[in-house]
């Protein structure tokens, strides 16, 4: 996706602006030392030349104002940084994301999910959970290796409609021995906000929050 060309590119170039602050830091330091130092072990009889001590001066003042304009593209930089990663996670509003996650919103109304089997099995139950942690629907799901969809409708195993709300799904899946098939789940959801405050831009799905970094697909 876009957002992470931009971010990679971002990141590179506030790696090498820092770089750049800390070696002339340094210079400006060891420059700052020698000079004291020619100054301490001068012989009182023949002190350091006067145009050679004003020239090591001009260049102290010069490691000064590279410093500061140093400080300044760094201050740039983390600008221009955290408007990159705003304005690309923009393009999250509105659209379906899969990530890595169980809790999603019941959004128009249906929750969806897709969960993964690491190998057959003989049975999967899935059951879904609302806020509290109360079962609130429970049924089988497929059964095959590798990935597979699963969008409630809201309706209860009460048979009561739920139509807003945030919801768990957890999937459990035994073999034909009874041991337990290793599982894992996604959600999927359309993005209704986008928070930048943060280092990594959040994306609201309804009432539940998504890193972009746990974003798997964009559709």
């Amino acid at each position: 996706m876009q957002v992470d060309s931009l971010s990679s590119s971002t990141v590179t170039t506030t790696t090498s602006a820092k770089s750049s602050s800390a070696s002339l830091a340094g210079s400006y330091q060891s420059f700052l030392t020698l000079l004291l130092k020619q100054l301490e072990v001068q012989d009182p009889t023949n002190p350091v030349d006067t145009a050679q001590y004003t020239s090591q001066l001009v260049q102290l003042s010069s490691l000064e104002q590279q410093m500061s304009m140093s400080d300044k593209l760094d201050e740039l930089t983390s600008a221009v940084q955290a408007l990159g990663t705003g304005s690309s996670a923009l393009g999250y509003l509105g659209r379906t994301v899969t990530a890595e996650g169980d809790t999603t919103a019941l959004q128009n109304g249906a929750a969806n999910w897709e969960y993964s089997l690491n190998s057959e099995a003989a049975s999967v139950t899935l059951t879904v959970r609302d806020e509290d942690g109360s079962i609130v629907y429970q049924d089988s799901g497929a059964t095959g290796q590798g990935s597979h969809s699963f969008s409630w409708d809201g309706t209860g195993r009460d048979g009561a409609l739920h139509t807003s709300g945030n919801y768990s799904l957890t999937v459990t899946a035994v073999d034909s021995s009874k041991a337990a098939v290793a599982t894992e789940t996604r959600i999927k959801g359309t993005v209704t906000s986008v928070d930048t405050s943060g280092s990594t831009a959040a994306l609201g799905i309804g009432g539940v929050s998504v890193s972009a970094d746990d974003v798997l697909s964009l559709s």
